[in-house]
């Protein structure tokens, strides 16, 4: 089990099995009732971040392109390429704006999303 937090098993919502996330990918799902893009990393590692874009102003990151800058690891924007940290939702081309960014866990196989850590802008 990979687990990147804690917190009571009424916040978490399951989404969907592990396996149907490609590595360096991005999947939608709503989740809580929002639009939340889940992501899955070269390393291991599963994200997820508020859907929307606040550039283009569409639900269009969870078909971005992954990366890494700087060590961050980053989803940008297939609209106007803006990068998202995927930890923690900020944007790296503009300090001012920020993605929602929420807890992930893995258990038995599934990706299961908590609580909202980050404010959008």
């Amino acid at each position: 089990m990979t687990e990147r937090a804690q917190s009571s098993s009424a916040e978490w919502e399951a989404v969907c099995p592990l396996d149907a996330v490609e590595v360096e990918r991005g999947v939608a799902a709503l989740v809580h009732g929002r639009a939340i893009a889940i992501f899955r990393t070269e390393d291991g590692q599963v994200y997820a971040l508020g859907n929307h874009d606040p550039f283009a102003r569409a639900s269009v990151l969870a078909r971005g392109i992954v990366g890494t800058r700087g060590g961050a690891p980053f989803v940008a924007s297939p609209m106007h390429k803006q990068a998202f940290d995927l930890r923690t939702g900020q944007c790296l081309d503009d300090k001012q704006v920020r993605v929602p960014s929420y807890d992930v866990r893995v258990t038995d196989g599934i990706i299961e999303v908590g609580r909202k850590r980050g404010v959008a802008t």
